[in-house]
Order: structure tokens, then C-alpha cells, then sequence
């Protein structure tokens, strides 16, 4: 078979993830596509309260049910499975000193499908993607994605090393079997840099968004008399980033498909006077005793902005949540959030 980059970074590459039984996997699919039928009438109640229609929502609406059917959503898909975290290999303690000496761990572990055949989300698919970029670019991982966040201006991301001293880093915490908060587990994440091995703050995401953002839309704005600096990346790579990829699918976000490492919900509305669905992006994180996401709305622009001159990129809403707490399902915050934002905009 053959494994290319672009089916690591959409998930189609047939890796495993930190399940090693395809059995439990497939079953864990199934029993979460039965829980999205049963949860999918009540979540298109959800949607219509929060465009108007039907009763109005109110804060006496119960809060644990809107919190039940959000992780029932969020685990809808095989790889978020709430039994996740009881994977062994989210715990290890080893530490690796490349990620080429990481590839160990799943390099002889059979592929669970034909690659392009099926999604199925994978961090060692994307610790091998590391690998790659390593090869071709000459330097270690690390350094090269470090110089990547210098150039962004991502000055507090570092690499998660439990042996450096690191300026306000926050403890983790995670429920224990008596739904105790305790502190996290001891871990070491030298093994999955490229899939959960750096620590961030929101500034740094926000800005790593926006940068992601300047570039989408640098490409439409006319009328700068070159005053227009270039995005970090060409609009087409973007476009093409967050253009949805066949036979995938999102477990924290029913209404999108996966892309190339992002999550993205496609504009789209059926009926007049009814639902719109706004084209973003996102992707949420877990790991062990922290829970993250990172959203990017775009603002809808009109032929006047483009081509007035007035206005320049980014255009748009960000939304970055950080969470030290394990298993927190922010997806749906995120997007509410950067509609109040946005419908604020426009109200001006």
C-alpha cells in the first residue's frame, strides 16, 4: 500500500490510534452511531432554539442535559470515545529523543484498513507525519517547528518537556474513580510532539489563527496599493486546507467533515427564513488532564469590502479555550461564542 502526507493529515492513512484491537474499535462505531441516532432529534431541537425558532431558550433550560447531549455528540465517533483516556499508551513515561526513535511504538502494528478507504483519527499519524517533516526539512522536528512559532509571533509556545523550567505553566487535573478532582498523572509527551506534545496560552493561539485567517483572505482584498503584506501561507493552501476531505468525518462537530488537519463546516442553507450554517474551522484537543479549541469564523465579505480598500484581513472571529482539566468538551462553546461575537459586529 501506499501512504502519503495527505492521508496522514486527514486521517485516512489506516494507522491505529491508541486502541490496538480493530475489534473494540468497530464496536465502539457502531455503538456511537446507534447513541447520534437517538441524541439527533433533540440536537436539531438545540439548533433551532438557537436560531429562534421554536420555544425560546431560557436559563432555567437544565443545564446537565445540554452538557449530556454535548459529550454524547462529542463521543459520536470512533477515536473520542469516552473510554479514550483508559488507552495505557496515553500514560508513558519514556522519553524519546527523536521522533524517528518514536516511530518504535506502532511502526510494526498492522494498518487497520486500506489507506483512503476509512477515517479514523490518529495520533501516530501524525507523529510519522513528524517524521516526514523532519526528513525533508533537514532539522529535528522540535527546532523546526519552534522557529515556525518564532516567526508567528508564538513566543509562550514551547515544547511540553517536563524537565525545563517553563514560566506559568499550569497544573493538570483530571476526576478520579470518585469524581475527586486530583492532580494529573505524571506523563511524558516526547513520543506524539506533532499530535499533543506542546504547551500553548490563548494569546499564542489566538495569534496563530489570526495568521491562518491573514492568509485565507489576504488573496481577495483589492485596492491596497500594495500595502498588503503577504500572508504566511498562499490563500490556496488554506482554501485547500480547509476544504473538506471524502469519507471523513468529526467526532466534537456533527455538522462537519475533516479536511487537512482541521475540522470544517461548509456554508450552507436549505430553506429560506430557516437555518444558515456558516462556513468555519476548528479542532479541539485532549490529552491527559487538559482539554482545548481553537475556532476561526470567518466574516462573510462583500464585494464592497474587497474591493474599497478600506478594510484589511483578518476579518472574522477567533475563538481559543484552554481548559486544565481533562475530558472537557469545548467545541460547542467555542462556536457559541463567536456568534455572539459576530452577531454583536453586525448589530453595529
Amino acid at each position: 500500500v501506499t501512504i502519503t502526507t495527505r492521508l496522514l493529515v486527514s486521517h485516512l492513512s489506516g494507522i491505529r490510534h491508541y486502541e490496538k484491537d480493530i475489534t473494540k474499535v468497530k464496536e465502539e462505531k457502531e455503538k456511537a452511531n446507534r447513541a447520534l441516532k437517538l441524541t439527533k432529534p433533540y440536537q436539531d431541537k438545540e439548533q433551532n432554539e438557537e436560531s429562534g425558532q421554536g420555544i425560546e431558550k431560557t436559563d432555567s433550560v437544565k443545564p446537565r442535559k445540554e452538557h449530556e447531549s454535548e459529550i454524547k455528540s462529542r463521543n459520536s465517533k470512533p477515536g473520542r470515545s469516552y473510554k479514550e483516556f483508559e488507552q495505557e499508551e496515553y500514560y508513558l513515561k519514556e522519553k524519546f529523543g527523536s521522533v524517528i526513535e518514536s516511530l518504535k511504538i506502532f511502526k510494526n502494528d498492522p494498518l487497520f484498513f486500506k489507506p483512503g478507504d476509512q477515517f479514523l483519527y490518529s495520533t501516530y499519524g501524525f507523529t510519522l507525519l513528524s517524521a516526514v517533516v523532519e526528513r525533508a526539512s533537514g532539522q529535528k522536528f522540535t527546532d523546526y517547528m519552534l522557529k515556525m512559532f518564532r516567526d508567528l509571533d508564538m513566543l509562550s509556545t514551547v515544547l511540553d518537556d517536563n524537565e525545563a523550567m517553563i514560566y506559568n505553566r499550569a497544573r493538570c487535573y483530571v476526576y478520579n474513580k470518585k469524581g475527586r478532582l486530583v492532580n494529573a498523572p505524571y506523563v511524558d509527551n516526547s513520543y506524539k510532539w506533532a499530535g499533543g506534545g506542546f504547551l500553548s496560552s490563548v494569546g499564542d493561539l489566538l495569534k496563530f489563527g489570526n495568521a491562518l485567517l491573514y492568509s485565507y483572505q489576504a488573496g481577495q482584498f483589492k485596492n491596497t496599493d500594495g500595502k498588503l503584506l503577504p500572508g504566511y501561507l498562499k490563500p490556496d493552501t488554506v482554501a485547500m486546507m480547509w476544504t473538506p476531505v471524502p469519507k471523513t468525518e468529526v467526532s466534537w462537530d456533527r455538522d462537519g467533515k475533516y479536511a487537512m488537519a482541521w475540522a470544517v463546516v461548509e456554508k450552507k442553507q436549505q430553506y429560506g427564513c430557516c437555518r444558515q450554517q456558516r462556513h468555519y474551522a476548528s479542532h479541539t484537543g485532549g490529552a491527559v488532564g487538559a482539554s482545548s479549541v481553537l475556532l476561526i469564523l470567518p466574516e462573510e465579505l462583500g464585494s464592497d469590502a474587497i474591493n474599497s480598500g478600506l478594510v484589511e484581513p483578518p476579518r472574522g472571529v477567533i475563538v481559543s479555550i484552554i481548559c486544565n482539566m481533562q475530558s472537557v468538551s469545548l467545541n460547542s462553546t467555542a462556536l457559541k461564542i463567536a456568534r455572539e461575537f459576530d452577531k454583536e459586529k453586525w448589530a453595529q
